[in-house]
């Protein structure tokens, strides 16, 4: 089934051309990174009215790489929630008028679905169940356990900060630029462990993560120029990176998972990448950066498979703007 799927829910308008939920034909991501770091982080406002600005350009362009017209296409994919409301408002409304005015079949699809199925777009065998999936991103830090392909139980997930927001603030404080996640990751690079000992937030006998107390302490430690931006940015992403990736390998031990899924724009992190292969017992997957960030090539990957089971969204169902595994 040859699906066009549209993704923006964020600060990206993407559009993608995908096969039966697993092959490629295009992915155009325009992203608004440029725009939105002047002013140090997302302003919703601003994505909408950039998102109505690119919308049919992105979709246009898909279909070229495609080598395809909207005639060829058999359904229609546009991200339903979470996110922000009026950025999610103008792709799922586009996706929605496409599919009404040529009669295609249209879904809606959770966010926080696409970026684990982005594990199936990959050049491998589909992965193995029971499975472990991290959606850890700038708005998102959840836990998930798939005893098979189309079962989601959210163990748990963070109780304040995503580990992505932590890092934006965190680069922030440090004066380094918009988005922080890469930014402190690259500024790490040239730094080494120093008298400075930021806290982990383990939380023993829960899937839970907490992120806030990390912050605060990365602030009182800027404060006290007493350490580099250097060293607080390599203590700051060992502390992140040490509690997700050893959370991760306890539970996926604990719950005999086959496998783990990393998902989520957090997931490009080069340190998290190695810690979690290196702590994690079973195999890791994980997604390429491209697939990571936000992009509409995962939303055509969660939707292939339900549209061939015959799921379909009827057009009079809204968006929904926060995280809710049950609408999947």
């Amino acid at each position: 089934m040859l699906v066009l799927a549209i993704e923006s829910s964020c600060d990206e308008t993407a559009a993608a051309v995908i096969e039966n939920g697993r092959k490629i034909h295009s992915s155009v991501v325009a992203s608004q990174i440029e725009l939105h770091a002047q002013y140090g982080g997302i302003v919703p406002e601003v994505a909408s009215r950039e998102h109505l600005r690119a919308i049919i350009p992105v979709i246009k362009q898909a279909l070229e790489q495609a080598s395809c017209s909207i005639d060829d296409l058999e359904a229609i994919a546009a991200t339903r929630g979470p996110g922000l409301a009026g950025a999610l408002l103008v792709g799922y409304n586009t996706g929605k008028a496409i599919a009404l005015s040529k009669s295609l079949p249209f879904l809606g699809v959770n966010h926080l679905e696409g970026h684990v199925r982005a594990n199936w777009l990959m050049e491998e065998p589909a992965p193995l169940f029971p499975a472990l999936a991290l959606v850890v991103s700038g708005g998102h830090t959840d836990l998930v356990f798939m005893k098979s392909e189309n079962e989601y139980e959210r163990l748990g997930g963070t109780l304040d900060d995503a580990a992505g927001e932590a890092f934006d603030k965190v680069g922030r404080l440090l004066g380094l630029p918009f988005p922080g996640g890469p930014a402190i990751a690259k500024e790490a690079l040239s730094g080494k462990a120093s008298s400075l000992k930021l806290p982990r937030a383990w939380l023993p006998g829960t899937a839970d993560f907490s992120f806030s107390g990390l912050k605060t302490a990365a602030l009182h430690s800027v404060r006290k120029e007493t350490w580099s931006p250097t060293e607080i940015a390599w203590e700051f992403q060992e502390s992140v990176v040490d509690v997700l990736s050893g959370k991760v390998a306890n539970i996926a031990n604990d719950l005999s998972a086959r496998e783990v899924l990393i998902a989520g724009g957090v997931a490009s992190n080069q340190r998290l990448r190695e810690e979690l292969r290196s702590r994690v017992s079973v195999p890791v997957r994980i997604p390429p950066p491209s697939l990571c960030t936000d992009n509409a090539a995962m939303i055509g990957a969660a939707a292939g498979p339900r549209l061939s089971r015959g799921e379909r969204t009827p057009l009079n169902v809204d968006i929904f703007s926060t995280n809710d595994w049950s609408v999947v």
